[in-house]
């Protein structure tokens, strides 16, 4: 029986259910609050308690996510009970090394990039996943494992993968990495235990500091890539573009996404498509089909009112994400609501924060949302980027929010706010 602490968890969630898959017998506990990771454990009929930590015992194997601390009531009774603890990492790590793994890496667009490529994988031949919006799934007679590799406190190390896709490199989690250059080192350490080939987005700024003897390929927009899109033309039903690979045509593609950030995630996907040798038109195919994941501009419309719900954490994510909105929407107003996370990257983020808000119409700002133990950094609060951006308030009243109507109301934080949503919603229904 493998018990996980803080199933609820994104990745935490999507662990459980591969295990589950693969046939293990999983259960685990967590907080007594709607989180919507618990609609994809349900469905896999793994059952949620409350944390209680009489209900671990010594014939368990104990899967202890990050955000809890050793002295965690249900950690001291399983390390008191004799149970066999393991981390998450440790866990993912052993089946990066029984399945040939394609690990997408990169500060923004990982858990899109991954869902799109086990889209395609999973068409062509059938793959496993482990996708960060808290999806998973296995196989013992699939080859392939789609995962999502997080880049915080190096976890990424840990893992075997025969490809790797690095979808751009910026500075965040200013709680553990020093600056840029740390980063960095910590990508370039990645890219050297890949087993076949690293795919890199070669229009960022950072990932050509990369140096290693392992064969990378560089995609883009931009022409010094190996892999390179053309004739680009974004409209309102999507983006089309040609492919060409060290100058050869690979393949035309017509599809429903929106954003730059979105065609260079395509990219990466089609990248790893080629090498392995799927035919271009199949391949268009499948990407048509293709669905956002979990909390990824997910859209909804009551009335005459579009909300979009996405996930942002980062300054460039902000950027991102309101430029595709004014891709799809160029005729509507785009008011933003957004929940910074953690008090470590607000302060140092703060005034970035405010000058990518700043491309939105009108801006709401939530308080500062942590679940991770920042010493030191309890006085910093959403202030300092009200502070730096005039036109933004704080959410005192969701009377201010439902004022927009006829408008797009973007949320973005990497919290769930789905009660948020709701009550958004419920309040434009009323009015």
């Amino acid at each position: 029986m493998y018990y996980f602490i803080g199933i609820k968890g994104s990745g935490m969630s999507a662990l459980a259910q591969v295990l589950s898959t693969l046939g293990y017998s999983v259960q685990g506990s967590d907080i007594d609050k709607y989180i919507f990771t618990e609609d994809e454990l349900k469905k896999h009929n793994i059952k949620i308690d409350r944390f209680e930590e009489s209900v671990i015992t010594n014939d368990m194997i104990v899967v202890k996510g990050d955000a809890f601390d050793e002295d965690h009531p249900e950690v001291l009774k399983a390390k008191a009970s004799g149970a066999r603890i393991v981390t998450y990492q440790a866990l993912l790590a052993k089946l990066t090394r029984i399945f040939d793994t394609y690990a997408v890496s990169g500060c923004h667009g990982k858990t899109t990039t991954t869902s799109m490529l086990s889209h395609v994988f999973d068409a062509v031949k059938g793959c496993n996943y482990l996708i960060g919006d808290g999806r998973g799934y296995a196989s013992k007679h699939n080859d392939i494992f789609v995962i999502e590799a997080c880049e915080y406190k190096r976890n990424f190390l840990n893992y075997l993968p025969e490809y790797t896709i690095i979808t751009n490199i910026d500075y965040d989690h200013a709680d553990y990495y020093k600056d840029i250059d740390d980063v960095i080192d910590a990508y370039q350490s990645f890219a050297n235990i890949t087993k076949k080939m690293i795919i890199a987005c070669g229009d960022d700024p950072h990932t050509k500091k990369i140096t290693t003897n392992k064969r990378i390929f560089y995609y883009g927009i931009e022409e010094d890539n190996e892999i390179v899109a053309k004739n680009v033309v974004f409209k309102p039903s999507g983006v089309s573009f040609d492919v060409f690979v060290e100058d050869n045509f690979y393949g035309k593609f017509d599809l429903p996404i929106y954003g730059k950030h979105m065609l260079l995630n395509t990219l990466a996907v089609i990248s790893i498509a080629y090498y392995e040798r799927v035919e271009a038109k199949l391949l268009a195919k499948i990407l048509k089909t293709f669905k956002t994941p979990n909390r990824r501009f997910n859209e909804e419309k009551i009335n005459d009112t579009l909300i979009i719900d996405d996930y942002a954490h980062h300054p460039n994510e902000i950027e991102a994400i309101i430029s595709a909105v004014r891709h799809k929407y160029p005729d509507k107003k785009i008011t933003a609501l957004f929940q910074p996370h953690t008090y470590s990257r607000t302060r140092v983020f703060y005034k970035d924060f405010a000058d990518k808000l700043n491309l939105a119409d009108n801006v709401y700002l939530m308080e500062v949302s942590t679940d991770r133990s920042e010493p030191g950094e309890e006085t910093v609060s959403s202030k300092l980027i009200l502070d730096s951006l005039p036109k933004a308030k704080f959410l005192d009243n969701f009377d201010d929010i439902i004022k927009h109507k006829n408008e797009i109301i973007l949320l973005m934080s990497s919290k769930d706010l789905k009660s948020i949503k709701d009550h958004i919603i419920e309040k434009i229904k009323n009015n």
